[in-house]
């Protein structure tokens, strides 16, 4: 960093201090409402020696100062709110798994407080080490690779596990990890790569066919190579879940790159489409779908494997939570099936009522709102995309879990974001969020004027080569839209064209003048009347095809310049 860079932050640090400050008392209040939750959950345990409140709350407690200081120290100016909304959320996800624990036996909470360990500590180095996230921009193809080797782990004979008729886990020493999780994150980092750099060209380089502009092939190839991913996903691992998040990822982030509503509308069909193939064709398919439609017919409820008595007991639950809850500790949760991972939402709903869903639900309107305001704020293009894309993929998974318990969609068996019991899907999202907040670093420090970097300056040739190409191709499409009318009725202009007198005063006609007089005069006739366009080429045009008009017009008052004799001569 430049001595003027490093002097503008330092002006700029008292001002940056106080959001610190903010942080660091809301960090206070997040760790407190985890160590209260887990107490609530059994008052009893506090007298009886059980380490669990101790534990869970100093590593809730020093994670977070922990990645307090990273902040104040590497990324000074991110986003204050951000880290204070993910502690509250882990912390109270590990009491309500503690909480389901005290019910079932079960000993998830202490692996719980371990990932989180883990999760908080890779986030800290993500921060440290992510002085600048245009640096995973280099990786774009580098992650499609990743993500095609993560997602196809689980089918290696001997490493991959089946779960639940669900082949997305692999074994790792007697631990189970889902690499599809960590494959959200780079089928994002990908995505921002490519739409930030070929963006100009899916807008701009295509064929016309009434209102809509439909991009060629290989500027869309390796999105197409994403979505096979989704389906290749749903068919050999048999989940419905991921298949539908890394589909609305593609969608969500192209209709953010391109701002057109039409990629939603055709990506809502080819899902409407492939869920009712997939219901003809895979029996999983059609057993969830026929749970869903038909949840309380006592042949499907009792049906095994396969019925719908997880989403029914999950309905219960939450109607007997009402407004206020039955209060942590008092309900029974432990009566749902996977309570703890798939269905935790409902033992939200059913001790803390609607008031407390409400409340969850709104920590995670902040964060993601927190991303897009950061993806608001960053000046560069992947930087925008990234942090769109990466909140987008919380608001996805968020929405299939709460609209898979509320029958609102088919069940699917997505974890909620930083609460429910896994390690893997803790780790993505905690990767996820301190990315989020280098990328609000960059967004909320002073602009520090100076030299281009090359980021900068890479970023400017792309986009210039897009439009070159874009105006080349519509140049292209002129001609022969042109040479095929003119084709078409027979008016091939095979006669010499007249010579052009020469103007008064003007020196011996040369080869270079003979060349460009003929040329003025075609370019003349075309343009029409008064310098009107070519025919098929109204001024109501796109914006490519205005822009490849004038500079043609340029391009030619240049060569007439160019071949005169005035007395401008070169500098």
């Amino acid at each position: 960093m430049s001595t003027t860079a490093v002097a503008a932050e330092d002006r700029a640090a008292p001002a940056a201090r106080p959001r610190r400050l903010t942080e660091l008392v809301l960090l206070v209040v997040a760790v407190g409402i985890g160590v209260a939750a887990n107490i609530l959950v059994d008052p009893d345990l506090l007298g009886s020696g059980d380490p669990h409140i101790l534990v869970s709350g100093l590593v809730l407690g020093l994670g977070a100062l922990l990645l307090h200081v990273v902040l104040w120290v590497r990324a000074r100016h991110a986003d204050p709110y951000v880290l204070p909304v993910v502690v509250a959320l882990n912390g109270l996800g590990i009491a309500m798994i503690h909480r389901i624990d005290l019910s079932t036996d079960q000993s998830a909470a202490g692996s719980q407080v371990l990932w989180t360990a883990v999760a908080m500590a890779a986030a800290g180095l993500v921060l440290w080490f992510l002085k600048d996230h245009r640096v995973l921009r280099r990786v774009t193809y580098v992650s499609l690779l990743l993500s095609g080797l993560l997602l196809l782990l689980p089918l290696v004979p001997g490493l991959g596990v089946e779960l639940n008729g669900a082949r997305i886990w692999i074994s790792v020493g007697g631990r189970t990890f889902q690499p599809g999780e960590v494959a959200k994150i780079t089928l994002a980092v990908f995505f921002a790569g490519y739409l930030s750099t070929n963006r100009d060209l899916i807008l701009l380089a295509g064929k016309k066919i009434g209102p809509l502009r439909l991009p060629r092939f290989r500027d869309m190839a390796p999105m197409f190579a994403v979505w096979a991913i989704a389906v290749g996903v749903l068919v050999l691992q048999r989940d419905l879940g991921s298949a539908i998040l890394y589909f609305g990822l593609f969608l969500a982030m192209l209709y953010l790159a391109t701002a057109r509503l039409s990629w939603i509308v055709i990506g809502l069909l080819l899902v409407a489409v492939a869920g009712v193939l997939a219901s003809q064709i895979f029996g999983h398919v059609a057993a969830r779908l026929d749970s869903w439609l038909n949840a309380f017919d006592p042949d499907v409820y009792n049906r095994a494997p396969g019925g719908s008595q997880q989403i029914v007991q999950g309905l219960f639950g939450l109607s007997s939570g009402g407004l206020f809850g039955q209060g942590l500790g008092q309900g029974r949760p432990d009566l749902v099936s996977y309570a703890n991972s798939d269905m935790i939402i409902t033992a939200f709903g059913e001790e803390l009522g609607l008031i407390g869903v409400t409340a969850v639900l709104m920590l995670f309107f902040l964060f993601v709102t927190r991303g897009f305001r950061a993806a608001l704020g960053t000046r560069d293009a992947f930087g925008k995309l990234l942090a769109a894309g990466l909140s987008a993929v919380i608001v996805l998974q968020l929405f299939v879990v709460v609209g898979g318990v509320t029958r609102l969609i088919p069940l699917t068996g997505l974890t909620t974001p930083f609460m429910s019991a896994g390690g893997s899907s803790l780790l993505s999202n905690w990767i996820i969020a301190a990315i989020v907040l280098a990328i609000s670093h960059t967004a909320r420090r002073p602009v520090v004027t100076g030299p281009a970097t090359d980021a900068d300056l890479a970023e400017i040739a792309a986009h210039e080569a897009a439009l070159r190409e874009a105006a080349r191709r519509d140049e292209q499409e002129r001609a022969e839209r042109r040479e095929r009318r003119h084709d078409g009725h027979g008016r091939a202009d095979t006669a010499p064209q007249p010579e052009v007198p020469a103007a008064a005063g003007a020196g011996p006609r040369t080869a270079e003048t003979e060349a460009i007089a003929p040329a003025g005069a075609s370019a003349h006739r075309d343009a029409g009347p008064h310098g009107a366009a070519p025919d098929g080429h109204d001024d109501d045009g796109t914006p490519t095809e205005a822009m490849s008009r004038l500079t043609e017009h340029d391009t030619r008052r240049t060569d007439g310049g160019a071949g005169g004799t005035g007395k401008g001569g070169t500098s």
